[in-house]
């Protein structure tokens, strides 16, 4: 069985979805890492950095969870699993979607390979949402997000923190009055141990 190292190290060198764009995976993790980020895929500024979540998304994210960039940075706390490890590029309406290939050859042997589960996994977007949960999901995102406790200590399903998440919250306003507290709290007992 490979090492951790290994795999994490395979996974920064794919180029399964070499295409259009050069390929260059954004993951990071610890065999160690507390909290388990799994996002949907890198957006175009974060394919440029290769630091994940380096835009204003991950600002957004970093204001929900009450960290700064440097506790956000180190991967003893927060690792960093997409469900694409690259930009998938454009669409019509928006990036395309993750492939699922990405998800299917990296997830389970990096999870495999850490030496315990990580203590809180936050799926931050539909995708992540869709891709861990699978029929778990409630009928929409929002319910299931709302719905966060039915999910229990260890996950906890987020909406993507885009510029679109400021008119949903807006709709929303329970996500701010129930729903970061209680996230803010697990990602700070998680970050203690």
């Amino acid at each position: 069985m490979k090492s951790f190292d290994d795999i994490l190290a395979a996974a920064r060198a794919c180029t399964l979805c070499a295409g259009s764009l050069e390929p260059n995976p954004v993951v990071r993790m610890s065999p160690r890492s507390r909290i388990l980020v799994i996002g949907q895929a890198p957006g175009s500024k974060v394919h440029a950095s290769g630091i994940p979540w380096d835009d204003a998304s991950g600002d957004h994210l970093l204001e929900w969870l009450a960290v700064g960039r440097a506790t956000f940075e180190d991967p003893e706390l927060f690792g960093i699993l997409p469900s694409a490890l690259c930009y998938p590029g454009k669409g019509p309406s928006g990036d395309l979607p993750p492939p699922p290939i990405c998800e299917r050859t990296w997830h389970g042997p990096l999870l495999d390979a850490m030496e315990r589960p990580p203590e809180l996994t936050l799926l931050v977007g539909m995708y992540a949402v869709r891709n861990v949960l699978g029929k778990r999901m409630k009928r929409t995102l929002t319910e299931t997000v709302r719905a966060f406790d039915a999910f229990g200590p260890s996950h906890f399903p987020l909406p993507h923190p885009s510029w679109r998440s400021k008119t949903w919250m807006k709709k929303n306003p329970w996500f701010a009055t129930d729903v970061l507290p209680e996230l803010r709290r697990r990602v700070a007992q998680a970050s203690d141990r």
